[in-house]
């Protein structure tokens, strides 16, 4: 799977904030980084994290009519909160733009968000760079969620998981159920 990066990142340069462009390569070097610690394949993880957030500027709008036209389930938390959808139409988005057609790359880009219960390595990875890229801070909540990650794959889903499970309560924000069962079957992975 060839995908011309510079093509990628000139479109992101048109379509996202420079800071946001700063972010995603950040998530593309940290998945490579995580991929070669835990031998995944770093290719397909590099271009997952790459093109993680494709959509992440689509207004609301254009988010709900995307996912509708590809019958993607829009539950009552999404309905209210397009912005979440942005992981499914970013992997959309990869496809029909830039004719990405591993499922597993695919996967990774619609699942960075909310996770899912039995990720990919793929998955796994692209889901806790997008949360611990250097540019994301330097504290140590941070520090502890990327220790974890370079010593247990499953371990680091499931303490960014918590970690942004108690942010949104905090908030007074909905928690997405694929969030809490993301949680659920890291914690059991780690204890396998």
């Amino acid at each position: 799977m060839v995908v011309e990066r510079e093509k990628v990142i000139a479109w992101l340069e048109e379509n996202v904030p420079s800071s946001r462009v700063q972010h995603i390569l950040g998530v593309e070097e940290m998945s490579k980084q995580v991929a070669k610690v835990h031998a995944a394949d770093e290719e397909k993880a590099q271009t997952a994290g790459l093109m993680h957030d494709l959509a992440k500027y689509f207004p609301a709008d254009q988010l709900l009519a995307m996912a509708q036209e590809k019958k993607i389930v829009i539950d009552e938390i999404c309905a209210v909160r397009p912005h979440l959808l942005h992981a499914d139409v970013s992997a959309i988005v990869a496809e029909d733009t830039f004719h990405v057609k591993d499922e597993e790359i695919l996967r990774a880009i619609a699942e960075h968000t909310l996770g899912n219960a039995e990720m990919s390595k793929i998955s796994c990875i692209v889901f806790v760079a997008d949360k611990l890229e250097p540019n994301r801070g330097d504290d140590e909540e941070l520090n502890a969620m990327r220790e974890a990650t370079w010593e247990s794959l499953y371990r680091g889903v499931y303490q960014v998981c918590d970690v942004s499970i108690k942010k949104l309560i905090q908030k007074g924000r909905p928690i997405h159920p694929r969030t809490v069962a993301t949680r659920n079957w890291a914690m059991q992975a780690t204890k396998v």
